[in-house]
């Protein structure tokens, strides 16, 4: 499946809410949404690693319960975001796939 019509519908937004819309390469946006993903994934997992971390300083008691409950949280409000965005991008899909020609 192209990333032609995401990244499009992407770029069409980002220029709806103001904001720039990044042309690397010279193709008019087309990697925006496939970065914005990338983005948010290693934004995910960088979440998911801070709230390791402070589970772990927890434990050895260099952390407070509240820093590690406020991690742990932070994780999983990321975590529900990213499925939530799967699902989505997968409901899509089904939606494009089940289009009559």
């Amino acid at each position: 499946m192209p990333l032609t019509s995401p990244i499009a519908a992407a770029a069409a937004y980002r220029a709806s809410a103001g904001q720039p819309s990044p042309a690397p390469g010279g193709q008019g946006g087309a990697g925006s949404f496939a970065e914005a993903l990338q983005q948010a994934a290693q934004d995910t997992v960088e979440t998911m690693h801070q709230a390791d971390a402070a589970a772990e300083a927890g434990i050895l008691g260099n952390a407070s319960a509240t820093e590690v409950v406020m991690a742990v949280a932070r994780a999983e409000l990321a975590l529900q975001t990213t499925v939530a965005i799967r699902d989505r991008v997968v409901q899509a899909y089904q939606d494009v796939m089940r289009m009559p020609i």
